[in-house]
C-alpha cells in the first residue's frame, strides 16, 4: 500500500464490528488529540463497550475489559482466530439470505438460538440487524432487543464493511499485546501503574441500563475514589449537559480535574427529529498539550496498517 494511502487511513476512524448505544466514533479525533501518553505502559479500558477509542489509539499493550461476557467472547474469538473475515463473510451471507426470505421470524429464531448457545457469530448477526444496533439483556441475561425492520440488511457491500472491521481487530490484536477480559471495573483498575493510561467510558447514571450494564451514583463515587488516587493519567468520558439538564457530578465529584467539552449528536430512534444534541465532556488529571493539533503518527501504527493491507490482499486471493 502506498505511504500516502496508509497515512490517509491513519486519519480515518476505524469503526468496530460491534455497534452499541453511545458509541464514541464521532468523538475519536477529539479524544485522540487529548490523549497525552508515552505508550510505554498499557492502555486500559475498564468499560470497553464498542472499543472504538482504543482500537483507534492502537496501543502496543492494552487491556479491554467489560462486564458483558458476550462482548468479550466475541473479541476473544477474533483474537484467537476462531472468527476471521472469511468466516464472517460466509456466515452473514448465508444468514442474511435467510433473513431476506423469512424476515423478522428468522431474526427471533436466531435470537432464541443465541440465548441458548451464546455463539459469537450469532451475536454479531443480531447486533447488526436489531433495532438501532442496541446491546440490551434482560434480568435472565437474555438478549431482548427487537428486530430492526430491515430484512434486506446484509447486502454484499454491508457484509464487506463488517469483514473489514473484523480484519482490523484481528490484525491489530495479533501484532500487539491486547487482552480482552470479562470483569468488573473495580478489578480492572486494581493493578494500574504509572506508565499506564486509563480511558473510562462508563454508562451514564440512569441511562442505558441492562443486566450487564448498570450504573448508579454509588458506582460513580467508587470510580471517582479510584481515579482520584490514580498513579497514571486518565480520561473519563461523560456528559456535560443537554437541553433538559446538566451533569451535577461535574460540579461535585469531578470539579478538581481538567474538563474539555464538545457538542455531539445521538440518534435515539429512526426519525430525524430524534437527533438530540449532547454536550460531551472529557475529565482528565492532566493538562492536554495538543488538543487543537492532529495527533502524531507513530511508525508502529503505519507498520500495523501495512500488515492489515497485506492480510486483506491475501484474504481476497483465498476467497
Amino acid at each position: 500500500m502506498p505511504a500516502a494511502s496508509i497515512k490517509s487511513d491513519m486519519m480515518k476512524v476505524m469503526i468496530p464490528p460491534i455497534k452499541c448505544q453511545g458509541i464514541k466514533s464521532k468523538l475519536v479525533p477529539f479524544i485522540k488529540r487529548t490523549v497525552d501518553w508515552s505508550f510505554e505502559g498499557r492502555w486500559i479500558e475498564p468499560f470497553m463497550g464498542s472499543g472504538v477509542v482504543g482500537f483507534n489509539i492502537t496501543p502496543r499493550n492494552a487491556v479491554f475489559a467489560d462486564s458483558n461476557p458476550h462482548l468479550i467472547n466475541f473479541y476473544n474469538a477474533i483474537a484467537s482466530g476462531k472468527i476471521d473475515g472469511l468466516k464472517v463473510r460466509e456466515f452473514l451471507a448465508q444468514q442474511g439470505e435467510i433473513l431476506s426470505k423469512c424476515g423478522q421470524d428468522y431474526y427471533y429464531e436466531v435470537r432464541e438460538r443465541f440465548n441458548k448457545t451464546h455463539e459469537p457469530l450469532d451475536f454479531l448477526f443480531l447486533n447488526r440487524c436489531c433495532f438501532n444496533g442496541m446491546i440490551r439483556f434482560n434480568r435472565k441475561g437474555h438478549f431482548n432487543v427487537p428486530f430492526g425492520h430491515k430484512p434486506q440488511r446484509f447486502s454484499k457491500a454491508y457484509i464487506t464493511k463488517i469483514v473489514n472491521q473484523v480484519d482490523y481487530v484481528y490484525v491489530m490484536s495479533r501484532h500487539s499485546n491486547w487482552s480482552f477480559i470479562c470483569q468488573d471495573f473495580k478489578e480492572t483498575l486494581r493493578g494500574i501503574s504509572g506508565d499506564d493510561f486509563v480511558y473510562c467510558d462508563p454508562p451514564y447514571v440512569g441511562r442505558h441500563v441492562d443486566y450487564f450494564d448498570s450504573w448508579d451514583e454509588e458506582n460513580e463515587r467508587y470510580l471517582f475514589e479510584i481515579l482520584n488516587q490514580s498513579p497514571c493519567k486518565f480520561i473519563l468520558s461523560t456528559w456535560h449537559s443537554n437541553q433538559h439538564r446538566e451533569n451535577t457530578f461535574l460540579e461535585t465529584l469531578w470539579s478538581g480535574f481538567q474538563v474539555l467539552t464538545k457538542e455531539h449528536f445521538y440518534y435515539l430512534g429512526a426519525k430525524e427529529d430524534n437527533r438530540k444534541p449532547m454536550l460531551e465532556a472529557l475529565v482528565m488529571n492532566f493538562t492536554p498539550k495538543h488538543s487543537h493539533e492532529e495527533p502524531t503518527q507513530r511508525v508502529e501504527q503505519l507498520l500495523l496498517l501495512e500488515k492489515l493491507a497485506e492480510y486483506q490482499r491475501n484474504e481476497r486471493s483465498v476467497s
